[in-house]
């Protein structure tokens, strides 16, 4: 099956395999998922939100779909969580040997097992990045090692994982953890030093994956297992930019939207994430910057408190 619709409407020369260095593939798998369903309808959201997504990235002065977004066949395998991973690794690892830039969009988060799989098998020394509320470091659950819950218990045998955001877990998976490659969603915010220091973790090649229950339920109520405490936009993509910056990021997915018909704000906001991401991918090279005056969070941070430092000062002389 060949998804019709394109991604943000953008121009048909821009859709074809031929002229594309970009791959989306949609899983919309929602076997495993066990509180609210819906994954399998986030595709179709987020394809319907990017229609109405401006296409000029202010941040980066740029408009990136120009390097062509091709939407592949869909994995539609739902006869097991086993033989869809296998669908998921076999379909993605065909785009990898096309030298494509391959992205996927769930479903839920076991469709990450056989993307983190095909990615594992072209780049050696890989760095699996994982944003999300939840550990998923169970070995099985529910009876199969193919549940959203068990997301990246294999990527942590098999690959570099460092996790961030994480803030619900069973105690069980503290076994499989490597708790000095977590941030903690309760950490963080007292931490400024966390990005310099995930970063310095990752290898040279950087693969994501990210469950949007990563952000606070505020601003992403649309997704099955929200937790409270998650993290914001700004810091979010302040975080991306520089892991797209320092790294090469050779790929990533995007996982557990749940779209609600009543509330389309969480359903544009992964459109304009998947474009961010893009953005951040193709415009290092040739970064212009229209906001390079403009300071960034971290950067205001600073300021604020000096700001603060100089009125105490004043009120004590």
């Amino acid at each position: 099956m060949i998804n019709a619709k394109t991604y943000a409407g953008i121009p048909d020369k821009y859709t074809k395999l031929d002229r594309a260095e970009v791959v989306l593939i949609s899983v919309p798998y929602d076997g495993t998922s066990t509180w609210q369903k819906g994954a399998d309808k986030g595709f179709d959201a987020f394809l319907a939100a990017s229609d109405n997504m401006e296409l000029y990235d202010i941040e980066t002065n740029s408009e990136v779909y120009k390097k062509g977004i091709y939407i592949a066949e869909t994995v539609d395998e739902n006869t097991s969580a086993a033989a869809m991973v296998e669908q998921v690794h076999k379909t993605v690892r065909k785009y990898l040997q096309q030298n494509k830039f391959v992205t996927v969009f769930g479903g839920e988060h076991s469709i990450s097992i056989g993307t983190i799989r095909a990615f594992k098998d072209s780049y050696k020394n890989l760095t699996v990045l994982h944003l999300d509320a939840h550990a998923d470091l169970r070995d099985e659950y529910n009876g199969t090692p193919y549940n959203h819950a068990c997301a990246v218990y294999e990527a942590s045998k098999t690959t570099n994982l460092i996790q961030v955001g994480i803030r619900s877990m069973d105690s069980t998976e503290k076994e499989a953890m490597n708790k000095d490659q977590v941030f903690f969603a309760e950490q963080m915010i007292y931490d400024d030093s966390w990005i310099d220091r995930a970063i310095d973790m990752m290898t040279d090649q950087v693969f994501i994956t990210f469950d949007v229950d990563v952000f606070d339920p505020s601003i992403m109520p649309s997704t099955g297992t929200p937790e409270p405490g998650g993290l914001l936009w700004y810091e979010t993509i302040e975080f991306l930019k520089k892991v797209f910056m320092e790294k090469n990021v050779v790929g990533f997915d995007i996982v557990e939207l749940c779209p609600n018909p009543a509330n389309k704000a969480p359903d544009f906001m992964v459109a304009k994430l998947y474009y961010k991401m893009l953005s951040y991918k193709f415009c290092q090279q040739d970064y212009d910057d229209f906001l390079e005056n403009t300071p960034s969070i971290g950067e205001a941070k600073k300021i604020d408190k000096i700001k603060e430092h100089n009125e105490f000062e004043d009120e004590n002389e």
